[in-house]
């Protein structure tokens, strides 16, 4: 219930705050101007709460779905890459034309400039020419166009490319010593293309090492001093790459009128920008389509070469042009999550009280930047001093990209690991410590405090071995948990329409995207929710730039972003249709309510007119609503979510193999709009972390600088035998922050996970394996050297 204030613009409001079944209660706050009134926990409410099937599920499981690689328009050209096939060199010129003369090619397209990596700051440092100078193996150089893929690989096998060979080095250790071959000639700059943190402008530079960026607070060596116990201890993890089932892609149609492309994306707005700009038009002369795609975990932002490519290919031919990459290209050109190097110490009292942490990170993008390891370590947990340093190092590889919470899952997999040692060294439980140091609010310590004790429970924690590797016989079984954090962002000025037609149809539209998460569905749910209608009469229109902007994928932002600006939209737009229908009916606007398909009278429900007969007593409404920050935000921090996962697992100290056979994941993420959907997400979160925990290592050949395992089968991921059983249990949590009080949950149900089954196999063991991926190798020369 919402009454009016004294004139200030807002009004006073009752919100549900806190977690059910915890502490949920009602608190007055203020609710900014133009607001719908709060709702009530999910409990009291029709359609937003409940576990619902995916509006888009049939249309993907029976194949009627369209994603990008299935467009196929009037006269399609086919293009493949023309990429380097050496790790460093000037390129003295790039020969074409026999290329050019094969019946059945359109059009070749050379770039004149790198697409990706960063810029040199001082241009002059490095040789002008013609062409750009390759750092990678699988750089782009251009690509051909032609009526089929096989002729259009004949084509790229007949381009000869004259290289002056440069030295190169594809290992971050090597690459930080003195004498290491330079990736760049001098100092340059890009906003972080892995994500991660510690790509500031202007960093100084030394050799490969850029960097680092450095934050402090309180007296790091006081802190230490005072210590009772420091722990301290190194910390690798390995490249992983995205993986995902449709590989990047576009198809790009240059009309007279304008460029028209479909992408597989996880920002449609982004890539029309970057189009735009690119190629010197008008934003509204590009049109950009993601119908359907099939995953996007990051790597998926912007044009990306291949995007520039197929839109000049097009251009030229005066065809559309279809690219996309094979596996072997998804692998080694479109972005990884970059290997990092780890020290952290940390000191305690024996309460367990911290007192100090020092991090010091250096991690390679490849030829890019962004390496860092995120705020974990400074962030999380209640301490009063900390200093920590993030550096980029730069190898002859391709560059990072964001990738699911970049950053923090190897943030995590050092600090939680540290801190269960912390734990073994004060003789407490890892439990009983983040008890004690888990306390600052901003960063999500209220939820994962009940978090830790419902998963404890669940997993039965107290059966946790003691002394852990006691259980007899080579199988030895044992329990580890650890915790996450991630910010809640929003994209201030995403926007959503809601039309409501004199027909009495029902349609949400913006041009964010649905990468497989359920947007559709929850934009369905809120606005039916709202109007008082079925899932079924609300249809959603996304995937478009030429609708209303809204946000890119990523971050765990869109549910957070969007559905409190559809239910804005659908909120007034039920308004004036209540207006409507209140002249009809003969009551005040206020008297009525939207309920089961209709315009109901509150204190008279048999006094009612249906929606659709509302709707046709005026023309159609259109309601737009802009996308503002969160209620009494004022520019300070929006908070974070939490997140604690427990693993439970077998280790054979004979093999060496590590199996998880249970996870159970307790998560927050505001009020779960479809708990369904939010379950897929965690499970989802889960199977990336445990891959990259005990699987996935991208591999490169220091002679040639070239991948070895460019594919699926020897680039080991989880499939269906490493799947454990997995546990989800949702926490609702209303903190009153917008009109549904939602957040995202993609990025906190990977963070977790493998400093969770590392902590795990230790208590198995008795070892630490502090290097990832898990392998059989590193558990029997960890127990060796144990035995030693």
């Amino acid at each position: 219930m919402a009454s009016p204030d004294d004139g200030a613009g807002a009004t006073r409001a009752t919100f549900p705050i806190g977690i059910a079944g915890e502490d949920l209660h009602p608190e007055e706050r203020d609710l900014p101007a133009g607001e719908p009134p709060p709702w009530p926990a999910n409990a009291d409410l029709r359609v937003v709460g409940k576990r619902t099937r995916r509006l888009d599920g049939r249309a993907k499981v029976t194949g009627q779905a369209r994603y990008t690689s299935d467009v196929r328009l009037r006269g399609l050209l086919h293009a493949r890459r023309i990429v380097s096939t050496v790790p460093h060199a000037r390129i003295r010129g790039i020969d074409t034309s026999a290329a050019e003369r094969l019946p059945g090619v359109r059009a070749v397209h050379l770039l004149g400039k790198p697409v990706d990596g960063p810029v040199l700051r001082d241009a002059s440092v490095e040789a002008g020419g013609r062409f750009p100078t390759v750092r990678y193996v699988g750089q782009p150089l251009g690509a051909i166009a032609a009526t089929s893929p096989e002729i259009a690989d004949e084509a790229v096998r007949l381009v000869r490319v004259e290289y002056e060979p440069l030295p190169f080095t594809v290992d971050l250790d090597e690459a930080l010593r003195p004498d290491a071959p330079l990736v760049y000639p001098g100092p340059v700059d890009q906003e972080g293309s892995a994500g991660g943190g510690g790509s500031k402008e202007g960093l100084p530079q030394r050799g490969n090492l850029r960097g680092p960026v450095k934050a402090s607070r309180g007296d790091v060596e006081k802190g230490f001093a005072e210590a009772d116990v420091v722990v301290e201890a190194a910390f690798t993890t390995q490249v992983q790459t995205h993986s995902a089932l449709e590989t990047h892609g576009v198809v790009a149609d240059w009309q007279p009128d304008g460029l028209v492309v479909y992408a597989s994306t996880q920002g449609v707005v982004g890539v029309r920008d970057d189009l735009a700009e690119w190629f010197s038009l008008p934003p509204g002369k590009v049109r950009v389509v993601t119908d359907f795609m099939g995953g996007g975990f990051g790597a998926k932002f912007g044009a990306g070469h291949y995007g520039i490519l197929a839109a000049a290919l097009s251009r030229k031919a005066g065809r559309p042009v279809r690219l996309v990459l094979d596996r072997r290209e998804e692998h080694t050109s479109v972005g990884n999550r970059p290997a990092t190097r780890q020290k952290l110490r940390i000191g305690a009292k024996r309460d367990g009280a911290l007192t100090a942490v020092a991090l010091e990170a250096v991690g390679t993008a490849g030829v890019g930047t962004g390496a860092g390891v995120g705020f974990c370590a400074e962030r999380m947990y209640a301490c009063p001093s900390f200093s920590g340093s993030q550096a980029d190092v730069f190898v002859n590889a391709g560059p990072g990209a964001a990738f699911r919470a970049p950053g923090m899952p190897q943030g995590i997999f050092a600090l939680e690991g540290l801190l269960d040692e912390l734990a073994d060294r004060l003789g407490m439980d890892p439990l009983a410590l983040r008890d004690r140091i888990d306390t600052v609010e901003l960063s999500g310590a209220r939820a994962r405090k009940v978090e830790r004790r419902v998963g404890a429970e669940k997993v039965d924690w107290a059966r946790r071995r003691h002394p852990p590797g006691a259980e007899p016989g080579p199988v030895k079984r044992g329990l580890g948990f650890a915790q996450a954090i991630w910010p809640h962002i929003v994209f201030v000025g995403a926007e959503c329409e809601v039309v409501i037609a004199r027909s009495g149809a029902v349609e949400v539209r913006s041009a964010t995207q649905d990468i497989g998460t359920g947007t559709r569905t929850v934009l369905a749910q809120v606005v039916a929710e709202e109007l008082g209608l079925r899932l079924e009469d609300v249809a959603v229109r996304i995937g478009d730039s030429a609708l209303p902007p809204g946000p890119g994928s990523g971050g765990s932002n869109v549910t957070g972003t969007i559905t409190p600006v559809a239910r804005a939209a659908a909120h007034e737009a039920g308004l004036l249709l209540r207006t409507r229908a209140a002249r009809r009916l003969g009551v005040a606007p206020d008297a009525l309510t939207l309920r089961d398909g209709a315009a109901v009278v509150a204190a008279d429900p048999a006094r009612r007119i249906t929606f659709r007969e509302a709707a046709a007593l005026g023309k159609d409404i259109r309601v737009r609503r802009e996308r503002k920050d969160n209620y009494g935000h004022g520019g300070g921090p929006r908070g974070a979510m939490g997140g604690v996962q427990f693993a439970e697992v077998a280790v054979d100290v004979e093999t060496g193999i590590v199996r998880v056979e249970r996870i159970v994941a307790v998560h927050d993420c505001g009020r779960p709009v479809n708990p369904l959907a939010v379950e897929s997400q965690v499970n989802g979160g889960i199977l990336h972390g445990l891959s990259w925990a005990l699987l996935e290592d991208r591999i490169l050949d220091r002679a040639t600088g070239r991948m070895v395992n460019p594919n699926l089968e020897q680039y080991k991921l989880a499939g269906a035998r490493e799947t454990p059983r997995i546990e989800v249990v949702l926490l609702e949590e209303y903190r009153g922050r917008s009109a549904t009080d939602a957040t995202g949950i993609g990025e906190p149900a990977n963070i977790a996970t493998a400093a969770a089954i590392a902590n795990a196999v230790h208590n198995a063991v008795g070892v630490r394996v502090r290097d990832l991926p898990i392998t059989p190798a590193r558990v029997l020369a960890a127990l060796a050297t144990r035995r030693g």
